[in-house]
């Protein structure tokens, strides 16, 4: 995978990651942020900058498959008073995007995927 990305795999024998999400005051809970982590060590290790105009969120397996998430049509309004224009997501999150009022959703473009290879080749710059 690291070929795929453009990185040198040597890279991972002298360089190590370690991220940490504490509670703080800003109670968490639930996966939504593994693609978006991920996306973001992909970047750092690779170089490669993530698109600024994008949001994302979804779980991800051990093996890369992208999981879906709960509260989504409150992600996706908060993305669009943002400023959002793109916004990436499980396929299996379709129908809760379905069920937002158009009208509350217009102009921005979504991007149903199953694979973190598929989040990671629209999400960072070529």
């Amino acid at each position: 995978n690291a070929r795929k990305l453009g990185m040198d795999p040597e890279l991972f024998k002298k360089k190590n990651a370690h991220i940490h999400i504490p509670e703080g005051a800003v109670p968490k809970d639930g996966p939504s942020a593994g693609i978006t982590m991920m996306t973001a060590l992909a970047s750092a290790y690779s170089g490669r900058k993530v698109k600024s105009y994008l949001a994302m969120t979804g779980e991800i397996t051990l093996r890369g498959q992208v999981l879906p998430v709960g509260g989504i049509k409150e992600k996706v309004l908060a993305a669009k008073r943002s400023g959002i224009r793109e916004i990436i997501m499980c396929w299996q999150n379709q129908k809760d995007v379905e069920e937002i009022n158009p009208e509350f959703i217009k102009g921005i473009d979504f991007h149903y995927v199953k694979t973190m290879q598929q989040v990671l080749d629209l999400a960072l710059r070529a």
